[in-house]
């Protein structure tokens, strides 16, 4: 029996590398994701800009119109919106923020070179559609590939290759997640032992790194390590070999993996083995023909950080004034439903480990901490610190509305106006919490906790310890201020759908 892709005469079948390596598929990606995001883009600009300087008797109407829809359209195709490998992918509220600052400026600019006098109100009216339609587009279009990647489509089919622990990780890391395409079809191992991943075997290569010898190399161009390779690729169909680095799998023989691979027409990827580091951090840079990898720092100090801590003040103060009707009937419910005061004190761990009172609406009994000890095996978080049951007998009955609502936060805007929480940050932890918390787990208490966050956004109380951290560890190395209004955003979704709340 020959080896899986291979003729009669024994040389590895192949697809011709004439045109170069085939860029990642995303199979069954729908080819209209392009042509809706473009004829939304123009028809959100064209049709209000236009019917606004009409109605308003505002002279030019259809060249400023043709103008606003070329510049809108023009920002968003440089800033490649409409290319089929990013559609769908992120939710796109950040991306569509960006081109209308920059749309605003380029109208500005043409505006001064034209002399333009229009309205600067009729303007802004006129232009405020066209961001609000694209982002609402580009969510609809998330949506839709999701929910496509739950049924097992629109996905790349990946071929991981390396030592047997460097394959177990990078294949649990990537099921464990379904916000990406890619889905793991087979491993070709390196060396002994055996795969606990559950990803077929499709080949393996020899620990020891071989030498292609003249002959060898007549017949198998790519030598063995690439032969086997392209044999499991060709025989799964897969779109991308993945190849997780290891003592096994560096400097030369990892590049004639590559010659071989990237000849036969198939994309090529290195993991790096860093994890949760936002693309914003990563710099590529060649040097003495060593790629690396330079990692900024996380944001800890700077004009962001500050700019941070006015809008957390500011807001909480606009908050606080014009929530305090709704804040005074809810602590009027909350009294007349059951015994004890309004508003729950509780000692809460900040940043650097400090720790402060938090408040919250009470949603539970007075005696509620005298009754936990008995309820511990029921706890739906025994891998981790945190109790949390989906049904608690303590919580009352405008208890659990205040939970799904997420109303019970509303008083943190005292902690937020103090100093001592963010509005965005990852949830303020108990003091036996951290006391069970590892060296990991520590780093989460290097921002300030925040009334929503990543937690929130992300299941709540229906995610497991281990992904809640993961969620909070990625925030505290990777926030920014446009992610920060990107949760915020997310948060009302979140608060409207209830899911995970109790």
């Amino acid at each position: 029996m020959r080896p899986l892709g291979t003729s009669r005469s024994g040389a590895v079948r192949r697809p011709s590398a004439a045109s170069g390596p085939r860029p990642v598929r995303r199979r069954d990606k729908p080819g209209w994701y392009a042509p809706a995001a473009l004829a939304t883009d123009a028809l959100g600009v064209f049709a209000p800009v236009l019917a606004a300087y009409t109605l308003t008797g505002e002279p030019h109407a259809l060249a400023v119109a043709v103008t606003a829809t070329l510049a809108w359209t023009g920002v968003r195709a440089a800033h490649h919106r409409y290319a089929l490998r990013g559609l769908g992918e992120t939710g796109g509220l950040l991306a569509t923020l960006h081109d209308a600052l920059l749309l605003i400026g380029l109208l500005c600019v043409l505006r001064v070179l034209t002399g333009e006098a229009s309205s600067l109100l009729t303007a802004a009216v006129a232009l405020a559609p066209a961001p609000l339609l694209s982002a609402l587009t580009a969510a609809l279009t998330h949506r839709h590939l999701t929910r496509r990647r739950r049924r097992a489509e629109a996905l790349c089919r990946v071929l991981v290759v390396g030592e047997v622990g460097p394959v177990d990780a990078v294949t649990a890391q990537l099921a464990a997640r379904t916000d990406h395409a890619y889905v793991v079809i087979g491993s070709v191992p390196v060396g002994d032992g055996r795969l606990t991943c559950g990803a077929p075997e499709t080949g393996r290569l020899s620990a020891d790194e071989p030498t292609l010898t003249l002959a060898l190399s007549e017949v198998l161009p790519e030598g063995p390590d690439g032969s086997t390779v392209l044999a499991a690729a060709h025989h799964l169909e897969a779109d991308l070999v993945l190849v997780a680095p290891g003592t096994l799998l560096t400097g030369e023989r990892l590049r004639r993996l590559s010659w071989a691979v990237q000849d036969a027409g198939l994309a090529f990827a290195v993991a790096s083995g860093l994890s949760e580091v936002a693309p914003g951090r990563i710099r590529v840079q060649a040097t003495a023909g060593l790629g690396l990898l330079h990692i900024a720092p996380p944001l800890r100090h700077g004009p962001q950080p500050l700019l941070k801590a006015a809008l957390d003040r500011t807001g909480a103060a606009l908050g606080l004034l014009l929530l305090a009707p709704l804040l005074a009937a809810l602590a009027l419910a909350v009294r007349l439903d059951s015994r004890g005061p309004a508003l729950y004190r509780q000692t809460r761990i900040g940043l650097g480990g400090e720790p402060f009172t938090m408040w919250k609406f009470r949603t539970m009994v007075t005696d509620a901490e005298r009754l936990r000890p008995a309820l511990e095996s029921a706890n739906d978080h025994l891998g981790g610190p945190l109790f949390k049951m989906r049904r608690d007998p303590r919580v009352t009955r405008v208890g659990r509305f205040l939970r799904r609502s997420s109303l019970d936060e509303l008083p943190q805007l005292l902690n937020v106006l103090a100093g001592r929480m963010s509005l965005v940050g990852p949830r303020p932890p108990l003091p036996e919490e951290v006391a069970r918390y590892g060296s990991a787990a520590l780093r989460r208490l290097s921002v300030r906790p925040g009334i929503t966050g990543p937690w929130q956004v992300g299941g709540r109380s229906e995610l497991s310890w281990d992904e809640g951290l993961a969620l909070d560890l990625s925030y505290a190395d990777n926030w920014s201020l446009t992610g920060d209004l990107h949760v915020l955003a997310r948060t009302f979704r979140a608060v409207a759908d209830g899911r995970g709340a109790y």
